[in-house]
């Protein structure tokens, strides 16, 4: 098996230091494997998506020294197979169409029962307004729909891990508690308006096609795991290693996000710094 991994961003903004270190931890550990690094444009959201911004994130990356096989996967381009993969979870009655809106989820789940979370890791914990008790039948709706996590877990024989070569942010290993998801995860999105398919249904069909071996990531997206372990499954799909890293934040703590201008590669690179401080300035 060859370590196959791959670096994921969105075209919305520029990069910054808490991108360059996540590509560089994938696309060192590739190296030192002898396997493959890829690049795959996660542009399913094109309400934010600039050509300008992809076009930024190939030049910062080959500025890192990084390089990659093409044509680049864009998720864009692929909607058609994630349509499939939906197709899939409706035939086996683990769907529903949800027309709440955020603002309905909100106040819903403004008052959770006593000792619940409130936010999982798609958001706001969905409090099941629109799920009905029978599987819906028919043709699947083109419309926003919503996995029915009780139901899909029934349908899964445990255990329902994964390997985890880092760590969570807390510590937490590849060990997940199917139950426990029910009220800590919810019946999570999977088709969203205007947008054809969530990031957890499309990550999981994308790392499946593109032969991912190890996905590397920041721990922000630990707890995501076990909703893709969970497709993978249902979906008949290969479940890769995984390692979450450290996550690279500011003065405060505060985790990066692409507001930071201050701290993205581009911004540094007009300053005049080398691919090597920036190495340095993220601890590789």
């Amino acid at each position: 098996m060859t370590f196959t991994t791959r670096f994921a961003p969105s075209p919305t903004g520029p990069l910054h230091l808490g991108h360059a270190f996540s590509a560089l931890t994938a696309f060192d550990m590739a190296q030192a494997a002898g396997g493959s690094f890829h690049l795959r444009i996660d542009d399913l959201d094109q309400s934010r998506s600039r050509p300008v911004w992809e076009a930024q994130i190939y030049d910062d990356l080959h500025w890192l020294g990084l390089d990659w096989p093409t044509p680049v996967l864009r998720q864009s381009d692929r909607l058609s197979r994630y349509r499939e993969a939906l197709q899939i979870l409706w035939n086996q009655g683990l769907l529903y169409p949800c027309s709440c809106s955020r603002a309905d989820i909100r106040a819903a789940a403004s008052a959770p029962q006593e000792g619940a979370p409130l936010h999982g890791p798609d958001g706001l914990i969905y409090p099941g307004t629109c799920r009905p008790n029978t599987p819906p039948t028919g043709p699947m709706p083109d419309t926003p729909l919503r996995l029915d996590m009780a139901r899909a877990l029934t349908r899964l024989d445990p255990p329902l891990n994964f390997i985890e070569t880092g760590q969570g942010p807390e510590g937490e290993t590849g060990t997940i508690t199917p139950q426990d998801m029910i009220k800590t995860v919810g019946d999570v999105a999977l088709a969203r308006p205007g947008m054809g398919a969530s990031y957890h249904l499309s990550v999981v069909c994308d790392d499946a096609d593109q032969g991912i071996t190890h996905v590397i990531r920041g721990q922000d997206l630990f707890t995501a795991t076990q909703i893709h372990v969970l497709l993978q499954r249902l979906l008949g799909l290969p479940t890769p290693i995984y390692h979450h890293h450290r996550l690279i934040r500011d003065d405060t703590g505060r985790r990066l996000a692409k507001r930071d201008d201050a701290r993205a590669i581009a911004s540094y690179r007009a300053m005049g710094k080398t691919p090597h401080d920036i190495r340095h300035m993220i601890g590789l």
